[in-house]
């Protein structure tokens, strides 16, 4: 079962990530002006917010079905937008993002009703899984877009395959799964705070909604960046995959932190902090890029997982964890797909990058202002009284 999950977290980034390297060429290719680019960056993260209540029918036909729907709906999209033309592409897009929307919501909900006593490790498992596939997307875009014929179309194409593998290998757990979510165990009956009455649930979703901003600002329109600072296409989407191999490393080091200092603020103002350096460092110094995507890494993997382990943290119950993800992964997401639109919109209007990398530090510094209060122990942003 833990393997299968982990596939399925496997497919949740590559068909985003693989679109950043190739963005440039897609917008020469179909005539798209930056904004245009930049709302196709954005689209996934919108579907995100906007399809993750979708996942709320988990409670009528179980999260192993829902699962099986997203990972339906991921194949069908990626083969629909490989067909090449502006509309289909933005169609595919949104439908891929719709079945990622599902299993965004529902894996928190997964680990917490079958590993409740193992939130971090698993969530750290699976963040790292989707890392790590998410790195490979990037570096290695460009290089399959210029060996096969059809060029980015076949690039973005060639992740429908582990989703069918995915798909395939799910399929047994969603078929014999319960219909419904567990009953919850006799006792007296409890009353679950809404996570929208509660400062820890919205400082929760801040952390997630910023941190992701920084992410898909930085995989959709560093590339660019990049390569108008002298570096070619090939090597700006390796030194994105460098950006996500660090995050994948670094987060390998929170589940022991976690354990280790009980209380998560100190770790969540510090990933922060890297991820605000590391914008820093490529506004003023381009050159040293390399040593700019570590710590951009440092600080994007980490807090990634502390944002996810958040979920299964500060809710008291396998049921309140399902209205925690939701409202932090919807409005989270919502914030996020703010950012790859905002971008490109500012390089538009003021002809360069400043001003859009400013603004990525700010966001850093309002994420480590939100762990503050997300990552203290001993607050609930749900409870049952």
């Amino acid at each position: 079962f833990l393997v299968a999950l982990l596939l399925i977290a496997a497919n949740l980034r590559p068909s985003i990530t693989g679109v950043g390297p190739l963005l440039a060429t897609i917008q020469e290719d179909l005539g798209l002006s930056a904004a245009a680019a930049g709302w196709l960056a954005s689209l996934p993260i919108l579907m995100f917010a906007g399809f993750a209540p979708l996942a709320g029918l988990a409670r009528r036909h179980g999260a192993e079905r829902m699962l099986l729907v997203g990972l339906l709906a991921i194949v069908a999209g990626i083969l629909l937008r490989s067909e090449g033309h502006a509309i289909e592409l933005f169609a595919g897009t949104a439908i891929l993002a719709t079945g990622i929307a599902c299993a965004n919501v529902l894996l928190p909900v997964v680990i917490k009703q079958r590993y409740p006593q193992r939130v971090p490790g698993i969530t750290t498992a699976y963040a790292t899984i989707m890392g790590a596939f998410a790195a490979l997307a990037s570096g290695i875009a460009v290089p399959v877009a210029n060996l096969m014929p059809g060029g980015w179309r076949a690039s973005l194409a060639s992740w429908a395959l582990p989703a069918a593998i995915a798909l395939a290998l799910w399929l047994p757990h969603a078929r014999h799964a319960p219909r419904k979510a567990p009953a919850v165990a006799p006792g007296p009956a409890r009353a679950t705070q809404s996570p929208w009455r509660t400062p820890v649930a919205w400082q929760i979703t801040g952390f997630m909604g910023l941190q992701s901003t920084i992410f898909y600002v930085a995989i959709s329109w560093f590339p660019a960046i990049l390569t108008e600072h002298g570096f070619s296409p090939v090597a700006a989407g390796w030194l994105l995959t460098v950006f996500q191999v660090a995050a994948l490393l670094a987060g390998l080091a929170v589940p022991p932190l976690m354990r280790r200092f009980h209380d998560q603020r100190a770790l969540a103002v510090s990933t922060s902090a890297l991820y605000g350096l590391g914008v820093l460092g490529i506004l003023v110094a381009p050159a040293g890029a390399g040593l700019w995507m570590v710590l951009l890494g440092c600080g994007g993997g980490p807090s990634l997982i502390l944002a996810l382990s958040f979920i299964g943290l500060r809710a008291h119950s396998p049921r309140s964890v399902t209205s925690l993800s939701l409202m932090v992964q919807s409005l989270g997401y919502l914030i996020a797909a703010l950012g790859p639109v905002a971008f490109g919109l500012l390089h538009d209007h003021t002809g360069g990058w400043a001003v859009g990398m400013l603004g990525l530090i700010a966001v850093a510094i309002l994420q480590a202002l939100c762990g503050l209060g997300a990552g203290r122990t001993g607050v609930a942003a749900t409870s049952g009284r």
